[in-house]
């Protein structure tokens, strides 16, 4: 069975790691209550497997040492901050 399940990202930028079911496919990220948030297609009978990303502001600077998947931007405090998502696929 499938659903559609949310998850807070942490409040300050950087790596960071969501423990999700595996196969999760993500579906949005946006912000909600002055957070930021994901929401995941997920199999919630299934195992679960640790996903890898990087949170950055605008401006930042990102190592090429990794392989990035973009996932989406977002605005927080009335579009002073704006952060874009990232899904680590590989360090090399």
């Amino acid at each position: 069975m499938f659903t559609v399940y949310k998850y807070t990202l942490p409040a300050k930028k950087g790596h960071f790691s969501l423990d999700l079911p595996r196969g999760a496919k993500i579906l949005a990220v946006q912000e909600q209550y002055g957070e930021g948030q994901i929401w995941a297609l997920v199999n919630s009978d299934g195992s679960r497997e640790t996903r890898n990303f990087l949170l950055v502001k605008t401006g930042d600077p990102i190592k090429e040492t990794e392989i990035l998947n973009f996932v989406g931007t977002f605005r927080l405090v009335g579009d002073n901050f704006i952060f874009h998502l990232f899904e680590i696929v590989r360090k090399e």
